[in-house]
């Protein structure tokens, strides 16, 4: 951005209603609440039915880590519930798996109402900028690419069950394929939901928190107030992307937001402005709530935690 755009950047953040943060905050716990709820639904089938207040915890504390080094708050999350609420680690790695492969499944729905609704606005930068972050190089090297993942996912596969039959009395190759048996049982839980309905609710709410936010997000600045509620879902799709890139989102969340928008005709400075903002809400959220779960995590579990066990 040249001089003027970062001249309107600071004077948009200066005088920001920083009041319309505090619905988003509430909107976004909203949603963290939803999503350790349907972690929670996908622990039932295991036989394990933790304290809602301490998944919710597992939670805040996996966002907080994620913040520092990518997917280490997946491992924390289920390690925290291992301690505290006796379920085996193992097996909630299964189930974490089935929680990202449902939100890639969400994010995909968001692209797809983004696409639908804003065609004429968005449907080029977003053929651009997908290629661009997951699909570069030329059509034969990017076949090329996939043929070698799946050759290397077969090989692997047929390797690893090889040496599980051919060398099962190892005590270190027993406890692997422990570990790999209790994947399998968190991943086998998604067929055995006592609650089928209320898991895919869940997921439906969660997304609908993050487009409220954002759209909630463009009252902040009065140069972003008019944009319609269509352009939530773009603006929402694309600062998921700046979430998968780097950690937190750190300055390719506020980049994508503001590319969205100045196809909405906002200009860089309020643009990256509004990203900054909306970044920083989310970022405090997981920071204060992070760390006020990680200190009331030994408070609350004083006592031994009530767990109910399936022994089948």
């Amino acid at each position: 951005m040249d001089d003027k755009n970062w001249e309107e950047c600071k004077e948009a953040i200066k005088s920001a209603r920083y009041f319309l943060l505090a619905p988003v905050f509430f909107i976004l716990i909203a949603s963290h609440l939803s999503r350790a709820i349907r972690w929670k639904i996908l622990m039932a089938p295991l036989g394990y039915r933790p304290r809602l207040i301490n998944v919710f915890f597992a939670v805040m504390v996996g966002y907080l880590a994620n913040l520092s080094i990518p997917r280490l708050g997946e491992v924390l999350k289920c390690t925290i519930l291992g301690k505290y609420e006796k379920v085996p680690p193992d097996k909630l790695v299964g189930t974490i798996l089935i929680e990202r492969a449902v939100d890639v499944i969400s994010l995909l729905l968001v692209f797809v109402i983004s696409i639908a609704t804003q065609a004429n606005i968005i449907g080029a930068y977003a053929k651009r900028t997908i290629k661009a972050q997951f699909f570069s190089g030329d059509t034969s090297s990017m076949v090329l690419k996939l043929s070698l993942i799946m050759i290397a996912i077969v090989a692997t596969y047929f390797l690893l069950k090889f040496i599980f039959n051919r060398y099962s009395n190892i005590i270190f190759i027993k406890k692997v394929n422990i570990l790999f048996k209790g994947v399998g049982a968190g991943l086998a839980s998604i067929k055995n939901l006592e609650n089928k309905t209320a898991f895919i609710l869940h997921s439906i709410f969660i997304w609908i928190c993050y487009a409220a936010g954002t759209y909630l997000g463009f009252y902040v600045i009065e140069e972003t107030s008019h944009l319609p509620i269509a352009a939530a879902f773009p603006v929402l799709a694309f600062a998921s992307i700046g979430m998968i890139i780097t950690p937190g989102g750190i300055g390719t969340y506020q980049l994508f937001i503001m590319e969205v928008m100045i196809l909405y005709g906002i200009d860089k400075g309020h643009g990256y402005a509004n990203g900054i903002l909306q970044w920083v809400a989310q970022f405090s959220i997981i920071l204060v709530v992070g760390f006020i779960s990680l200190i009331a995590l030994p408070y609350f579990n004083r006592k031994p935690a009530h767990l109910t066990i399936n022994p089948n």
